[in-house]
């Protein structure tokens, strides 16, 4: 994969962020995507081979739209200044996501703001066998991995239905489950970069594995 040519069309996108310009890029964008799309395909077929319920995202499958949606979001720029895509993406719950972007890159998974019956299911699985979500997220590997959990906002007292003693009142006022990790743009110019990906992949999948089996299951 040229990441050096993903990037520098990044650059000139992010230059020239109107449709004129894409209108008239556009074969480059193409050429750009379909190599990034490759790369994924081969990076599905890798992460694949390391666990049995993976779910096959071929990279089309997996590729998220440039555009950024202006419908919720009218003062954004037209077009993202990165590439991003999802893989183990089965539907209805949190995948493996990838960016890449001209300054930065991020690993990310888990669960944003799941809506109410989710949320409830990961609050129901922590009430159950909290303990083993705390194990994940102690693990020394992981927390230098990732940190913590993404901060994001939460409730004041405990959910309904949940004490506010409960021994993991913590974890249960979140309303997002999700970890990320950014990493310098350089990494992907590295020759060991998918070694990178496949070593946050493994750190990630005991964490996305308890949040899908509590949505899921």
């Amino acid at each position: 994969m040229d990441f050096v040519r993903l990037t520098q069309f990044l650059k000139d996108l992010q230059r020239n962020n109107n449709k004129e310009w894409m209108d008239a890029n556009r074969k480059e964008y193409h050429s750009v995507r379909d190599a990034f799309i490759h790369w994924l395909d081969s990076l599905n077929a890798q992460l694949a081979t390391m666990d049995d319920g993976y779910y096959d995202t071929p990279g089309r499958k997996g590729i998220n739209r440039i555009n950024n949606n202006l419908m919720f979001h009218p003062n954004k720029p037209i077009y993202k200044d990165h590439f991003g895509a999802g893989l183990d993406k089965r539907p209805g719950t949190g995948d493996f996501y990838i960016e890449i972007g001209i300054t930065r890159g991020m690993f990310a998974g888990g669960l944003w703001r799941p809506e109410p019956k989710k949320l409830r299911s990961i609050r129901d699985a922590i009430d159950y066998d909290g303990e083993q979500l705390k194990k994940i997220l102690k693990k020394p590997s992981f927390k230098k991995t990732f940190g913590g959990l993404y901060e994001d906002t939460k409730l004041t007292n405990a959910p309904k239905g949940f004490a506010n003693d409960h021994p993991h009142i913590d974890l249960l006022r979140n309303k997002t489950f999700a970890v990320a990790k950014e990493f310098p743009i350089e990494w992907v110019f590295q020759d060991d970069f998918e070694t990178k990906v496949i070593a946050v992949y493994k750190e990630m999948l005991p964490f996305r594995r308890y949040l899908n089996r509590a949505v899921t299951v």
